[in-house]
């Protein structure tokens, strides 16, 4: 099967590689320019893989999206409203597109598949990937599971189907609000490991996961969403990926930043808290963790008085 794959960073980048992996004609997309196209274009190798010359590499995005009817994305979530509303300008009849993304729009608190569909005005099919997984492991062929979901069960089927193997387990979603935000907020929560991590509290991440988990399943239900989806590959099931991994951006970006010290690459949580807390405030659910984290990051707050004090609050119920 023809598949297309947009953006061609870390994730993106593996996506192309474990297609063709498991016998799919790809051809991978990235805008000219940028240093990682031009750097796979001139070696076909990055700094996490080395691409087959069975994968084409192409800067011409009409090209890339005729080529095929399943299109994965893979690009900044931030960026995906803009892209989308360039690829709207495209002839998409009979596209699908699978969202690989795990993030939440910073200014408006919504899912990329509500992005998607407010951007492209054609009927098209959306589809999200989310669960754990690190290039890093899945390249040395250690086995995973994901999860991919949709608002359309046969596409979800499909996806599955497609991209399943025994290198990653696929399941069948069918809550696609909680999939994307617990997908989304487990970044977040990941920002507040390494920040542990950084001050040599690791014994505290055990409680981190479990309150983590109850704050994403309570946002989770307000939206609408089954709350229990926290407690699935989504969220609870990435955390061995986010918030232990040394190849975990977000839980990387958390210990240097209480240490001081620079992190170039991209950490979504860092603008996905500010959604969470503006979605906690508007649908009035408690969010203390991502609210220290808004406040540490974003508004200057010590980072160690603010992690203390959420182990210092008042005495309560725990699944209150």
């Amino acid at each position: 099967m023809k598949i297309t794959v947009l953006g061609c960073g870390r994730w993106g980048s593996f996506q192309a590689w474990y297609a063709d992996r498991i016998g799919h004609d790809v051809l991978v997309w990235g805008r000219a320019g940028v240093p990682d196209i031009e750097e796979l274009i001139a070696t076909r190798k990055n700094s996490y893989l080395t691409l087959p010359e069975s994968i084409a590499l192409t800067t011409d995005l009409e090209q890339a999206v005729a080529h095929a009817d399943l299109i994965i994305i893979s690009i900044s979530s931030q960026a995906l409203r803009g892209f989308a509303r360039q690829l709207d300008e495209l002839d998409l009849t009979g596209k699908s597109f699978l969202l690989c993304m795990k993030g939440l729009e910073e200014e408006s608190g919504k899912r990329l598949s509500v992005v998607m569909r407010e951007s492209i005005t054609q009927p098209v099919g959306v589809a999200v990937l989310a669960g754990p997984g690190h290039v890093q492991s899945y390249t040395a062929g250690i086995p995973g599971a994901q999860v991919v979901d949709s608002d359309d069960p046969a596409l979800t089927r499909f996806v599955v189907e497609t991209l399943g193997s025994d290198l990653i387990r696929l399941y069948l979603g069918n809550d696609l609000i909680g999939t994307e935000t617990g997908a989304a907020a487990k970044n977040v929560i990941g920002l507040a490991a390494g920040m542990l991590d950084g001050f040599g509290y690791e014994s505290l991440k055990g409680a981190l996961m479990a309150r983590g988990a109850r704050e994403v399943a309570r946002l989770i239900a307000a939206l609408g969403g089954n709350e229990l989806s926290a407690y699935g590959l989504c969220h609870l099931g990435d955390y061995e990926a986010t918030l232990f991994s040394k190849f975990s951006n977000n839980r990387t970006f958390g210990e240097r930043f209480v240490r001081g010290e620079p992190f170039d690459k991209l950490a979504e949580g860092v603008y996905t808290v500010k959604a969470m807390v503006a979605l906690g405030e508007r649908l009035g659910v408690e969010l203390p963790i991502s609210q220290a984290l808004l406040r540490i990051v974003h508004e200057g707050a010590d980072p160690k008085q603010e992690l203390t004090n959420l182990f210092l609050r008042s005495v309560k119920e725990e699944f209150a």
